[in-house]
């Protein structure tokens, strides 16, 4: 681990729970850094456990490209929002922090597999997005996918 909890009651330590964030996830921040630079960004995504990967969408060119192409080492962390707490002055909520490195993904199948996917996470019945987009959609031309590969994530409750 990267720090020390001072509340070690608060640390997910389950695998399986932070995997269960991130699947029921809708949106990361990702920071992205270039030589003293900081640059933070929320884009929604799709998780896939087996390849222990996120997977987002954005346009062809842009900030995001450019500090990605300079340092492909990021950050960022899915909050799962469980609400204020009235009269205790506290919030509940579980979030997970990954860290890995980002690329843009090129080939066609997986680009498509890629998009396929956050489309299943992010919308409440896919079947007709999916339809819509279909295989080889023109569509997935007019868009960059980033794959994160992560290589380390912690997770935190709050109550």
């Amino acid at each position: 681990m990267r720090y020390h909890m001072h509340k070690r009651e608060q640390l997910i330590e389950e695998q399986s729970e932070l995997e269960e964030v991130l699947r029921d996830g809708r949106y990361m921040t990702l920071a992205l850094c270039r030589a003293n630079e900081p640059y933070v960004v929320t884009l929604s995504y799709g998780y896939d456990a087996e390849e222990r990967a996120l997977y987002f969408h954005t346009a062809l060119e842009g900030l995001k490209l450019a500090f990605i192409a300079e340092n492909s080492a990021v950050c960022g962390t899915v909050i799962e929002d469980r609400g204020y707490q009235e009269g205790r002055c506290s919030h509940a909520y579980r979030s997970v922090v990954v860290w890995g490195d980002i690329r843009e993904v090129t080939e066609p199948d997986e680009k498509e597999r890629c998009m396929l996917l956050m489309v299943d996470q992010l919308e409440a019945d896919p079947t007709k997005m999916r339809r819509r987009l279909g295989r080889r959609n023109a569509a997935y031309d007019k868009v960059t996918v980033l794959r994160l590969d992560i290589r380390e994530m912690s997770g935190r409750v709050g109550t």
